[in-house]
């Protein structure tokens, strides 16, 4: 059986975007926001859902930036202060569990090889389908009703 790990965005290049005020984030179409609500807000770093009050910014991410005609980017949340998840082996983070999810598998060329839409209860069936292949190398998780990227899954 394969292992698998979720990984978080790296924490780093959003520090600085924290501090810049809210005219400099929108000319750069980053909006700065407040969870108004619970579970509604997943951190694609620390792979948690923000917390009623946390400070949270919406920007354009190029999570796919290889050169392959998959290049891609699209919106992500990001709270403030928190550092990059990895998350033990084979532990679906419950933001992903609940949610409808697109799960990408790529090739070493950057190349979609395989796809599915699951529900998020069976994320973890579909990753070991995907790993199970020799050719993916790594996979996505998107939202899929929203279509943004929800984090790396990399083999364990």
């Amino acid at each position: 059986m394969t292992s698998f790990q979720l990984v978080g965005l790296p924490h780093e290049p959003f520090e600085k975007l924290f501090l810049l005020p809210d005219d400099e984030l929108a000319w750069r179409g980053i909006r700065r926001s407040v969870a108004a609500e619970a579970d509604a807000f997943p951190c694609r770093v620390s792979l948690e859902e923000a917390a009623l009050g946390d400070e949270l910014l919406l920007l354009p991410f190029e999570h796919q930036p290889a050169l392959s005609p998959y290049r891609a980017s699209g919106p992500i949340f990001v709270r403030r202060g928190v550092r990059q998840a990895k998350l033990p082996p084979d532990t679906i983070t419950p933001y992903v569990a609940k949610r409808l999810m697109s799960v990408r598998a790529y090739d070493e060329a950057h190349l979609i090889v395989d796809a599915a839409v699951c529900e998020g209860t069976r994320v973890d069936e579909e990753i070991r389908r995907l790993f199970a292949r020799a050719d993916v190398s790594y996979i996505h998780l998107h939202n899929a009703r929203r279509g943004c990227f929800s984090c790396r899954v990399e083999r364990a």
